[in-house]
């Protein structure tokens, strides 16, 4: 009982403890409301479809902003911090390529226009950046509070990791989420899009449009996304503010790594596995955070090796375009 206790009232952190002020939280803060709105005005703008070269052109931009952010960190407080951020950031951008798939989905169950994608993807990923802040807040609380927390995450870790290991693909059953179902059944809605309307009024009522569905559906698939995301990057470093900024750099580079890559994940059959690799190596980690102490750069050196292997492996043995076509 007494072994209990002490675990539970210990502080113990991964990664560089840095002194954060307000005008830390508060410059970063800026920083991202300003992505925000440049993504908002100017990425995908008016009412048409986003085109290849033009999702390439930012997926590439904000990736270079978010390598920046490393230089940014390394002056500021150090290489260790700038390698944590970076682990971290590749941690969540790999993530992300798995729930760009499940938005494919989800776009392709309810129909959703092309040229209406877009919007719908700023405000997913705008409600996703507020539940991350959350989560942090909450999940650095517990950590910091009760030392048993690292091993329920390490345990999250290794069963999402064995989820994402077995799975054949992804499985979203929209007509499953009991949140939709109440919302069809309280709200009255109309059968077809109206632009980037949510709300309309017709037959003298006010009546949604599906994009609300889509959005109720987006929203309860973050919930789940930030619960498999957040423990991983806690493993790397339990710093609030280096977990943000790789959450926040990570989320607000993919709506365009969507339209850049939605249309090529098929190529990328063994991506589940290698990200199940990674967070069971993650997982390890955490669950012997009082045994085991890696370098970061151990931990740079995996993500990295795993990710470029899985690419390599996909690419030379996975199914090409032709086998799938005949299939």
């Amino acid at each position: 009982m007494q072994l209990f206790i002490a675990a539970s009232e210990s502080t113990t952190k991964i990664g560089t403890d840095l002194d954060v002020g307000p005008g830390a939280w508060a410059i970063l803060g800026a920083i991202v409301v300003a992505m925000i709105v440049v993504d908002f005005a100017i990425f995908g703008r008016g009412r048409r479809e986003v085109s290849l070269r033009e999702a390439v052109i930012w997926s590439i931009g904000w990736l270079l902003l978010a390598i920046g952010f490393t230089g940014v960190l390394a002056a500021w407080e150090g290489s260790s911090a700038a390698s944590e951020y970076l682990a971290g950031y590749l941690v969540e951008r790999s993530l992300s390529l798995d729930n760009i798939f499940v938005f494919a989905v989800i776009f392709s169950y309810f129909s959703v226009p092309l040229a209406v994608q877009p919007r719908v993807l700023a405000w997913g990923i705008a409600l996703a950046l507020v539940l991350r802040l959350v989560f942090i807040v909450l999940g650095a609380a517990l950590l910091s509070a009760l030392h048993l927390t690292f091993y329920a995450f390490g345990l999250l870790l290794l069963y999402t990791a064995w989820k994402l290991f077995t799975h054949k693909e992804a499985e979203v059953h929209p007509e499953s989420n009991p949140v939709l179902k109440l919302v069809r059944r309280r709200v009255p809605m109309t059968k077809d899009y109206r632009g980037h309307r949510v709300l309309v009024r017709e037959q003298g009522r006010l009546m949604a449009t599906p994009l609300v569905a889509v959005f109720v559906v987006i929203a309860t698939t973050d919930i789940v996304f930030a619960i498999d995301s957040i423990p991983a990057i806690f493993a790397i470093t339990t710093e609030p503010f280096v977990v943000f900024a790789a959450n926040a750099f990570a989320l607000l580079g993919m709506r365009a790594l969507y339209f850049a890559v939605a249309g090529l994940m098929d190529r990328f059959a063994y991506l589940s596995q290698g990200l199940a690799v990674i967070l069971a190596f993650i997982a390890v980690k955490m669950l012997l955070v009082d045994l085991w102490h890696p370098p970061i750069w151990l931990s740079l050196a995996v993500i990295c090796g795993v990710l470029a292997a899985t690419a390599w492996i996909s690419l030379k043995f996975g199914p090409k375009p032709a086998e799938k076509v005949e299939a």
